[in-house]
């Protein structure tokens, strides 16, 4: 069996079998509720689908952004990577009533300083969760009852990386991106939620729980992301990846994706792509693009499909 089968099977359960329901985006879903897949790790193994291209380079750079904490798409925009750029952009249209291209509406955000500022930060969206937690301390002096920010809060991935070298038996190798206090200031809730580790025999396993699972185009994003995270996390800790296990909690398809649904599945999985990470930075946060290396990747044409907002 194919790694790629477990997939396509969810897919086609969700398809034929999937509840319809309306949705937040207006455009309808078929869904399950409750799914798991397992991805071995071993030997380089990463689960990247080969019935369609996944952009892995596009899925690594936001990744690395996530690590840098940073929330403005500027920087992702620069180098060429779309996927966050409709949030912003709805935004900016309907507070201006301009209908601004998505190329031009991305120019500004590059080229203005003072545009981007303003228009192209998401909020407190996942790596500002990850790295720099809000952390309050009271504070007296200006009134029972009121607290002060602190001007740096948690730094969550740090203190996973101490925590899987100094006590890797722990059962508290978590980091969280639901941050309810802050939900309602995010241009899109976390859906890749919750990550927790598990260490044995030397080896180190990622279990991913997410909340919300387009399974037609985030998902092959977010299985191949957790997976890389895994393997940067192994190698800052001395481990060997072990499995990357995926369990989604509301699992749909969009309704106005039956073309790319009814393509994906009529085409059989293939080949065994590796990782390799071809440098040790000197922490986690330092890794770059150009560490990463995909080999024996051969996928099958890209599906075009319509992004809900």
């Amino acid at each position: 069996m194919h790694y790629e089968d477990q997939y396509l099977d969810l897919m086609r359960t969700i398809w034929r079998d999937g509840v319809r329901r309306g949705d937040r985006t207006g455009t309808g879903t078929r869904a399950v509720f409750g799914a798991t897949m397992r991805f071995s790790l071993a030997d380089g193994a990463i689960p990247l689908l080969t019935t369609k291209r996944v952009y892995w380079k596009t899925a690594a750079r936001e990744m690395l952004w996530f690590l840098s904490g940073d929330t403005n798409i500027r920087p992702l925009v620069a180098q060429k990577v779309h996927i966050w750029t409709d949030w912003p952009l709805a935004k900016y249209r309907e507070a201006t009533g301009e209908d601004i291209s998505r190329d031009d509406f991305e120019a500004k955000i590059i080229e203005d300083d003072a545009f981007a500022a303003e228009w192209g930060d998401l909020g407190p969206v996942y790596g500002k969760q990850w790295v720099d937690w809000p952390v309050y301390d009271a504070a007296p002096e200006a009134g029972e009852g009121l607290y002060r920010r602190r001007a740096k809060g948690i730094n969550q991935i740090a203190e996973l990386v101490s925590s899987l070298r100094d006590n890797p038996g722990s059962r508290r190798h978590i980091f969280e991106g639901w941050n309810v206090a802050e939900l309602d200031q995010m241009a899109l809730p976390p859906c890749h939620k919750t990550y927790q580790f598990f260490v044995a025999d030397g080896r180190l396993t990622c279990l991913l729980y997410q909340r919300s699972c387009d399974v037609a185009l985030g998902v092959p994003f977010n299985i191949f992301s957790a997976a890389l995270l895994t393997y940067m996390l192994a190698q800052q800790t001395d481990l060997a990846p072990g499995e990357l296990i995926w369990n989604g909690g509301d699992v749909h398809l969009y309704e106005n994706h039956e073309s790319l649904v009814t393509e994906q599945l009529s085409r059989t999985p293939s080949g065994d792509p590796t990782l390799e990470i071809v440098r040790k930075p000197s922490d986690i946060f330092s890794y770059r693009i150009e560490d990463f290396v995909v080999h024996d990747y051969a996928p099958q044409s890209h599906i075009a499909a319509p992004v809900a907002v």
